[in-house]
């Protein structure tokens, strides 16, 4: 008797493999969600604690069955690197709030908008994300477009126009990023 595999057979017998996607990765993930369950519960019950591995678990199965669990959607490779740039994006940000309010509060109006094009020398899309988004969170910039690796960026005084220029948060955002294929 000729037996066809159904599809649940075929996801079970590449549960870790498919799309290419290293079981770090689901681990990894696994980890992330199970810590941020516990962080937001903060219970230590041995019962709510089975419902919360459950819940993770079904999760991280959702994902995979989904083919959402990759290194673009859960960058490795960029988890540690974040422990240097989070805390120097932060000092940014409150620079910048400092700026922009001086602007607005000051008499003389230092505000003085501007557009500009910065070069991204990120390589990956995610590189690009993180560069793009870390201009917009940052007070008095906003990331208006992307384009063939430039940014078009609008700024509200010449202090966040002239930062940009320096290009200090490009090479920062590229260190994040990491090489491509590293680490993966």
């Amino acid at each position: 008797m000729l037996s066809v595999p159904s599809s649940n057979d075929a996801a079970i017998r590449n549960w870790g493999k498919r799309g290419n996607v290293p079981v770090l990765h689901t681990i990894s993930l696994s980890i992330g969600l199970a810590a941020l369950w516990w962080l937001l519960s903060g219970y230590t019950i041995p019962l709510i604690l089975a419902f919360g591995a459950g819940s993770v678990a079904l999760v991280v199965y959702i994902a995979h069955r989904m083919d959402v669990v990759d290194h673009e959607g859960h960058p490795i490779q960029v988890t540690w690197r974040w422990l240097t740039y989070l805390p120097w994006l932060g000092k940014e940000i409150v620079m910048a709030n400092i700026d922009v309010v001086k602007a607005v509060l000051s008499p003389k109006g230092r505000v003085h908008t501007s557009v500009l094009r910065t070069k991204a020398t990120q390589k990956t899309e995610l590189g690009h994300v993180i560069y793009a988004n870390s201009i917009t969170l940052t007070p008095g910039t906003v990331t208006l477009a992307v384009e063939d690796g430039v940014m078009i960026v609008h700024a509200l005084t010449r202090g966040a126009a002239d930062g940009l220029k320096s290009g200090e948060m490009d090479r920062r955002c590229t260190a994040v990023e990491g090489a491509p294929g590293e680490d993966r």
